[in-house]
C-alpha cells in the first residue's frame, strides 16, 4: 500500500493509533528509520522528511520532535503537469518567493490523418512552451539553492522541467508529490506533504 503521510505535529498520536489497533509495539531504529512491530504481526516504519536519517531514541515523542525542526533552512518544491507549474522556495516551513502558471495544452483528438499529425505537432509545441515557461521561473527562483527539491505531478513533465541546464545542480529527494494541476491551493499542500513523514504500513 502506498505510504501514508503524517504531518510532524499528529506522528505521536499516529503511533499511538497503531498501537491500539494492533497491540503492544516495540520500537526501534534502524538505518535511520523508526519501526514498529505490534504483537499481531503489523509493522511500520516511519521516515523524516527530506531523506534525513534519524538516529534519536527509539520513541514517538523524540521522532516528532526530530520532524518538526529537521526542514532545511533553504530548500525548495517544484510542482509540473501539461499546462500547469509551481514553483517555491522555502526557510524551514515559510515560503518564500513562489510562482504558480497555467499554459493551455490542448487535449487528444480523435481526428485521423494529417489532421491528427497537426493537431499532435501543436500540442507538442504547447507542451514544450509551458515546459520552458515552468523551467525559466524554477531557474529564476531556484538559483543558487543551497538544500533539496521535492518534486511532483507528472513524471514526464518534470523529467522535461529539469532537463534543463539551468537546474542541473538541484538535489531532488522524496517523497514524489502525487497532485493535480499546480494551483496556489495545490503548491501548499505539496509543501505541508513535503515537511511530512513517510510511513510503510504492514498489517498482518
Amino acid at each position: 500500500m502506498p505510504a501514508v503521510v503524517v504531518p510532524a505535529a499528529r506522528v505521536e498520536r499516529w503511533v499511538l493509533n497503531f498501537q491500539e489497533r494492533h497491540g503492544d509495539t516495540v520500537l526501534t531504529v534502524v538505518e535511520g528509520v523508526l519501526r514498529g512491530a505490534a504483537s499481531d504481526g503489523s509493522t511500520f516504519a516511519a521516515r523524516l522528511p527530506f531523506a534525513t536519517a534519524y538516529d534519536g531514541s527509539p520513541d514517538a515523542v523524540s521522532f516528532a520532535a526530530e520532524a518538526r525542526t529537521c526542514a532545511p533552512t533553504d530548500w525548495g518544491v517544484l510542482l509540473v503537469r501539461k499546462g500547469g507549474f509551481a514553483v517555491a522556495r522555502l526557510d524551514g516551513a515559510q515560503m518564500g518567493a513562489s510562482k504558480t502558471g497555467q499554459r493551455h495544452v490542448q487535449g487528444r483528438t480523435k481526428a485521423g490523418g494529417q489532421s491528427q499529425q497537426r493537431f499532435a505537432r501543436r500540442r507538442d509545441n504547447q507542451a514544450r512552451q509551458a515546459y520552458e515557461a515552468a523551467a525559466d521561473h524554477a531557474a529564476r527562483i531556484l538559483e543558487d539553492l543551497r538544500g533539496p527539491v521535492v518534486v511532483g505531478g507528472d513524471r514526464s513533465a518534470v523529467e522535461e522541467v529539469l532537463a534543463d541546464r539551468r537546474l542541473a545542480g538541484l538535489t531532488v529527494v522524496d517523497p514524489w508529490l502525487a497532485l493535480p494541476d499546480p494551483r496556489r491551493n495545490v503548491l501548499e499542500q505539496g509543501v505541508a506533504e513535503a515537511l511530512s513523514v513517510l510511513v510503510d504500513v504492514h498489517n498482518a
